[in-house]
């Protein structure tokens, strides 16, 4: 089935929605206690925003599940952890946490282009905000040098 480009452009923002939650769950341990408590409020919204948005565009966009790309998820955790070895743990997951929402914004971005059904506007302006706290806490961690 070939997907239109309202689809295209919800799969995208779903998509890095869930690569932003799984990158923080597989790095959760590399993050100091501190860290991990003050950021995961954040992806616990943020998940429960995703399933919202995923059975909102079964119902509205007819946008089945994907499978996430296994390849590139290890990838990125074996890159990150081979640039821990020349930084701080901490930082270095800060800095993919502040990628990840770079493209997440992007995705959002995109999306926010094409006409909407009224039920998703407020579940993407949710994520929206949701991204631009995260990434304010983001740099203010980055900031303090953990």
């Amino acid at each position: 089935m070939f997907l239109d480009n309202r689809q295209v452009a919800m799969d995208s923002a779903l998509e890095a929605l869930a690569d932003s939650i799984d990158y923080f769950q597989d790095n959760l341990e590399r993050l100091k206690p501190t860290l991990r408590d003050t950021l995961k409020p954040h992806y616990e919204q943020r998940a429960n925003s995703l399933q919202a948005l995923q059975e909102l565009s079964r119902t509205h966009l007819d946008l089945l599940p994907r499978d996430a790309d296994v390849e590139r998820d290890d990838y990125l955790w074996l890159w990150s952890r081979l640039k821990s070895f020349v930084g701080n743990e901490s930082q270095v997951v800060i800095g993919e946490l502040l990628e990840q929402e770079r493209v997440l914004m992007q995705a959002l971005s995109t999306l926010f282009t094409h006409p909407l059904p009224d039920p998703l506007e407020p579940v993407i302006e949710e994520c929206w905000k949701g991204c631009r706290s995260l990434i304010r806490e983001l740099y203010a961690l980055q900031k303090q040098k953990h």
